[in-house]
């Protein structure tokens, strides 16, 4: 038995949600270790001031402008990538969104935006990839769902959670149909790191979160994206339809 390693060279792995934050980091990782990058944004904005970082890195890397939650917009995202690529090896389906309001006067519309683009979203992704994986018999899907869908406790973003929890079950769901056919498909649930999404709770309440993580600190940057990799890698070929908690403990308690 050989030494596996994180070696993604000539390998093609798409993030969505890739122009900051955990995304850009995962691109980043991804990137270091060889592969060709492809990464997605809604706003172009962010996307090229990603591009631009990934490339001076000496990465390879394609920016397209992708909403998720869009079918369109999804196959179109697939198909420029298979042009240019020729394949996917790897799915990491990154993007999402979060409101917060009280359950009782969460407005209707920011419920819908939220579930469409964290699990629709996901969903949508995975079915455009998942049928050229499965045309190859061959390929890794990585969710990034979150500990707020392993329980109720994340106050005030009841779509937030909501949508993460059905994240986490698409993730066994699919695990299961497309096992027997090459495709593995698992979850990381990340807790507390530093995000724009996290920026405002951080502000109010860094110490408070930090306090209750039996690690007692949020995450850094650079402890997400290496789990991102091994489930990606031949090192993990005998595991799907899982989901591993990167959250200093919280989980645990």
């Amino acid at each position: 038995m050989g030494t596996v390693s994180f070696d993604f060279k000539g390998e093609v792995v798409v993030v969505t949600g890739g122009s900051r934050g955990l995304g850009l980091e995962i691109a980043h990782a991804f990137g270091q270790a060889g592969a060709k990058v492809v990464i997605t944004a809604r706003r172009e904005q962010w996307l090229k001031q990603a591009e631009t970082f990934l490339t001076d890195q000496g990465i390879t890397v394609d920016a397209f402008i992708c909403d998720v939650a869009d079918a369109a917009s999804v196959e179109q995202l697939v198909q420029q990538t298979l042009q240019k690529n020729n394949k996917i090896d790897v799915l990491v389906n990154n993007a999402g969104l979060t409101w917060g309001a009280p359950a009782e006067t969460m407005p209707l519309e920011r419920w819908q935006q939220v579930i469409e683009a964290n699990i629709t979203g996901t969903f949508l992704m995975s079915q455009a990839v998942g049928r050229h994986m499965l045309e190859r018999k061959k390929g890794a899907i990585v969710n990034v769902a979150s500990i707020a869908g392993l329980g109720g406790g994340q106050l005030n973003t009841v779509g937030y959670n909501s949508s993460k929890a059905a994240v986490i079950n698409l993730t066994r769901a699919l695990a299961i149909e497309w096992a027997a056919r090459g495709i593995r498909v698992n979850a990381i649930a990340p807790g507390m790191f530093r995000t724009r999404m996290t920026e405002a709770i951080l502000e109010r309440a860094e110490s408070l979160v930090a306090g209750s993580t039996p690690m007692g600190r949020i995450g850094q940057p650079g402890e997400l994206a290496p789990t991102v990799l091994f489930l990606a890698s031949e090192g993990a070929s005998y595991i799907t339809g899982q989901v591993i908690p990167i959250d200093g403990g919280r989980s645990a308690q």
